[in-house]
């Protein structure tokens, strides 16, 4: 074989297999088509085989942002209120999205639409306190965001073949009136908020107070009962100490009892006025009664 034909062997070779070979991204879609009739949807990665007379159309399924102009809507007392949304999407089923929608650009037109629409009603559903509210209880926005997101994702599903992954509110605007008043309100709702968290804040501080005074009234009526209990027995052995002395040596028991009398009332400082024959002086005036030996008792 000469080496033109060679050649031109090789190239119409290569060129077959140009147009038959396909490799397929992690991130796309392939849409295999016939003369612009869909004959394939490839959605796994990696090397595919076509026709040499069929195209490839691929489409980005990533996850995509549309972040679209800030819009100005009516709420159901007929306030203005600008919401300034964005919005997660992917590609779902490629091939309506390609019969239906056919670029990225078509479909961020169809989900402005679509978000524009689904905003305006649940705007107008609701009064600005609703959704400018910052009540956790009212839980304005949060609602009015999730409600959006469920009907924009089953509208774009249903009819392009897009998953609409969230809707989030980047910012809210008022006008001037409007803005003024609705800062009165929160300004009133945080004030009630605080003086509800001082309220629970002063109850929960009396409840513990009076626990404590609880506590601290048992612990003194535990001790003084102790303390009875200590002192009951401390009399007790001094009795028994004074019954046991004054049966062993009633006399010698008599004069230590007259110096303790002696030892509590008199110092330098008391004058004690005594008749001669007072008890109190008898050993003063007597003297001490003789002490018996062990012999002796």
């Amino acid at each position: 074989m000469k080496p033109q034909w060679l050649i031109l062997v090789l190239a119409l070779a290569a060129l077959a297999a140009w147009r038959t070979l396909l490799f397929v991204d992690e991130t796309e879609f392939v849409i295999v088509t016939q003369f612009g009739r869909p004959v394939d949807t490839l959605r796994e990665a990696g090397l595919h085989f076509k026709l040499p007379y069929e195209s490839a159309t691929r489409i980005d399924k990533r996850l995509q942002i549309y972040d679209p102009r800030p819009s100005e809507f009516l709420t159901t007392e007929k306030k203005n209120v600008d919401l300034d949304v964005f919005v997660c999407w992917r590609v779902e089923e490629p091939l309506a999205f390609l019969e239906n929608v056919g670029s990225a650009a078509g479909a961020e037109a169809r989900l402005h639409d679509i978000i524009w629409s689904e905003l305006a009603a649940e705007v107008g559903r609701r009064p600005l306190e609703a959704i400018v509210s910052v009540e956790s209880e009212l839980h304005g926005l949060d609602e009015l965001v999730g409600e959006v997101t469920k009907r924009c994702a089953q509208r774009a599903s249903g009819s392009y073949g897009i998953r609409v992954v969230d809707v989030s509110l980047k910012r809210i605007a008022l006008p001037g009136q409007v803005r003024d008043s609705v800062f009165q309100r929160m300004r009133a709702e945080r004030s009630r908020m605080a003086r509800r968290y001082r309220a629970e804040g002063e109850e929960e501080a009396l409840k513990i107070r009076a626990e404590a005074d609880k506590q601290r009234t048992v612990v003194l009526a535990q001790a003084y009962a102790e303390a009875e209990k200590t002192r009951g027995a401390a009399e007790a052995d001094a009795i028994k100490t004074y019954a046991a002395a004054h049966q062993k040596d009633p006399a010698f028991y008599e004069l230590l009892r007259t110096l303790e009398a002696y030892r509590k009332i008199l110092d330098s400082k008391t004058t004690v006025l005594l008749s001669s024959d007072s008890q109190l002086l008898k050993y003063l005036t007597e003297g001490a009664p003789p002490v018996k030996t062990p012999e002796e008792k």
